[in-house]
């Protein structure tokens, strides 16, 4: 059938408690392919758990919960097929997790591994074909200049552009993005969005972006995930976050994630990301 755009990222009753707290709460999404989708929630809501259940790091409680990539099933039934997700699924952090004694390009061409024999990885031998792709990377998000300086030379913005070259050299499908712009000033948070929203519409990449703040979800991405207490609370339109429930969301926190002269409350937008279903847009939970 045509004019349905496959489902990149599939979760379904996730659940996971460590003791006594409940970090996610039958939690479940679909990510088409090439959607950026902005994850938003005060600390402890359940996003960075959430994250590392997609990215293959964590498995769920119980036999319910199941997670699926490009397809694939990652886990299910209390059971994890981490080859589900790897080369998929890049993640990028706040830390940007660059390796500062080495050159930018080499750490771009980290992304390499997995895809070629492991002698040539461990001795950090590339090709030339492959280091012509990472130095592509590194042009497509505009540092080509930095590729022989060492990675803790550059400023925080840099750093994060490299890891998500990085990305692109691995040849992911899906990028997962933990609070990557929460370190930088609003200029180099700025490039950064710019360069996840490029490479979302120009290469078909499905970004989920963690955000604690939340006028840049409202300005890149259309659709918003709203997470508290480990359940996911709203999915729908960014255009439609009204300034009362960001405050119930992020509490005494809202003055300083939410700009004072942002869109107040309104009607939704009746925009409404590419084949989500109508049921699930505007979704707020009673509160």
């Amino acid at each position: 059938m045509t004019g349905i755009t496959p489902i990149a990222l599939s979760v379904t009753h996730l659940s996971k408690r460590y003791g006594e707290t409940r970090a996610l709460n039958g939690v479940s999404l679909m990510l088409e392919q090439g959607e950026m989708v902005a994850l938003i929630g005060a600390s402890g809501s359940g996003k960075s758990t959430l994250i590392r259940h997609i990215a293959g790091l964590e498995i769920g409680d119980g036999e319910s919960g199941r997670v699926e990539i490009l397809g694939a099933v990652s886990q299910a039934g209390g059971r994890m097929n981490r080859e589900a997700a790897r080369g998929r699924v890049a993640v990028i952090f706040q830390q940007f997790n660059l390796v500062g004694r080495l050159s930018v390009l080499t750490n771009v061409l980290i992304g390499h591994l997995g895809r070629i024999p492991r002698w040539r990885g461990t001795l950090g031998l590339f090709n030339a074909r492959e280091k012509d792709k990472a130095r592509a990377a590194l042009a497509r998000v505009g540092i080509p200049q930095v590729a022989a300086q060492r990675a803790s030379t550059l400023s925080g913005g840099q750093q994060q552009r490299a890891a998500i070259a990085r990305t692109l050299v691995q040849e992911a499908r899906i990028l997962i993005a933990d609070e990557p712009i929460s370190a930088l000033d609003p200029s180099a948070a700025r490039r950064v969005m710019d360069v996840l929203a490029d490479i979302s519409r120009e290469d078909g990449i499905t970004v989920l972006v963690s955000l604690h703040q939340v006028e840049y979800a409202r300005r890149y991405c259309r659709r918003t995930i709203a997470m508290r207490d480990g359940a996911i609370v709203y999915d729908g339109p960014s255009t439609a976050l009204s300034n009362d429930f960001l405050a119930e969301l992020y509490g005494a926190a809202s003055e300083e994630l939410v700009l004072p002269d942002a869109a107040s409350s309104g009607p939704a937008d009746p925009m409404t990301p590419t084949g989500v279903e109508p049921k699930r847009q505007a979704a707020l939970a009673t509160v």
